[in-house]
């Protein structure tokens, strides 16, 4: 068999379950409020938690294009479930880059398994997601003492570990930052479920205290100073391209769930979709759909190949996917009219779940000017080239 063979097989392996038992999962979610433990083992044991990870540390080793293909899929799912698989498939690759062999047994390869639950921890209440960060440690000997406020942390009830940003008491911007793996049950880790959103039922959000939570500094990435580079470097840019593939995954299902729905409402005597407004509607979605998918590809292969334009191709994907989401949804509703409002159907969920991508990420505004930043420093290098006039 070949290797698009074998891959072929495994998307039709992601697709059943997502329209079978995904769907199941999903309406059982929205009825409770809650993704139990079940899922979570349900999803590991299929390996979908492991897809992108390398084969040596348990995972399927995809290549990072062809886990997009399939993180569209999933994202036709409930929002939940996208988030889980997500998540999981990612924060793997943000901690290889600068663990040590002992820290790759101990907390990457654990991760990849499903052996360990692991809560990306950057955002502050009182501050932005980068070198403002004002939780801090004190080191005494072979151990860290860490204070502060942590907000909007996902899986921040359920982990094991926090992967959390901090900052050397005293130290400013990107110097004395760490990275560390913070137990959950550390003394001096007060959790906060706020669980309560519009959309993405189920999934557990917290915000955190730490009140000099002893943290041995054998739990930190990396030196001294490179803790944003564990957050930023390894892991922003391709959850940025997997965000972006979600908004993709996502429009596709409200762009399906508004057909549908339009081959069999007659109003007038004629089904919707002999309406040229909506007929209409529905060609624009497919074209913006089809755009936004190409787009992120792109962005996906550039950043598997290395490339020094990955960050601002994900920030342009990411960009594009969000508005192109938000376009889709709303006409997607539309087309339901008045029943869409209702919690009845499904395109009421999606709807929902949709909001949720315009932040994940970081919002456009903040893409925007990241993509500007990339271009002020490449028509700067062009000047000194003399080859953009």
């Amino acid at each position: 068999m070949t290797d698009e063979q074998k891959f072929h097989e495994l998307r039709t392996q992601v697709e059943q379950w997502v329209e079978g038992p995904g769907e199941r999962w999903a309406e059982r979610i929205e009825e409770t409020g809650q993704v139990p433990e079940e899922l979570w083992a349900e999803l590991n044991g299929l390996g979908f938690l492991r897809m992108a990870a390398p084969e040596e540390y348990g995972g399927r080793g995809l290549g990072f294009a062809r886990w997009m293909e399939l993180m569209e899929v999933f994202s036709r799912s409930h929002g939940s479930i996208r988030m889980i698989v997500h998540v999981v498939n990612g924060i793997w690759r943000s901690m290889d880059g600068h663990a040590d062999d002992e820290q790759r047994r101990r907390f990457v390869i654990p991760s990849v398994t499903g052996e360990i639950k692991i809560a990306f921890t950057l955002t502050e209440p009182g501050n932005g997601t980068g070198a403002d960060i004002t939780t801090s440690v004190v080191r005494k000997g072979d151990t860290y003492y860490l204070s502060g406020r942590k907000h909007l942390i996902t899986f921040g009830v359920r982990c094991d570990y926090y992967l959390l940003a901090a900052r050397v008491e005293g130290s400013a911007g990107h110097e004395g930052t760490v990275a560390l793996l913070v137990p959950r049950d550390a003394p001096g880790v007060t959790v906060d479920d706020t669980s309560s959103t519009m959309g993405v039922t189920g999934t557990d959000h917290a915000s955190l205290v730490f009140d000099e939570t002893p943290v041995p500094v054998d739990h930190r990435l990396g030196t001294e100073g490179q803790g944003l580079e564990v957050f930023l470097g390894g892991f922003l840019t391709p959850s940025r391209i997997s965000v972006a593939m979600s908004c993709v995954g996502l429009a596709q299902r409200a762009q399906q769930l508004a057909v549908d729905y339009a081959r069999n409402r007659v109003t007038f005597g004629k089904a919707l979709t002999q309406r040229q407004a909506i007929q209409f509607m529905l060609a624009e979605n497919a074209a913006d759909i089809e755009a936004a998918r190409q787009l992120v590809l792109h962005a996906a292969r550039r950043f598997e190949a290395g490339a020094d334009d990955a960050s601002m191709q994900s920030s342009m994907a990411k960009m594009h996917a969000v508005t192109m989401l938000t376009n889709v949804t709303d006409k997607a509703l539309q087309v339901h009219g008045g029943l869409g409002y209702w919690k009845s159907q499904k395109i009421e969920r999606v709807y929902r779940d949709a909001r949720a991508q315009r932040f994940e990420e970081g919002t456009n505004e903040v893409q925007k000017a990241v993509v500007f930043r990339e271009l002020l420093q490449r028509a700067t290098s062009w000047d000194g080239e003399g080859t953009n006039r």
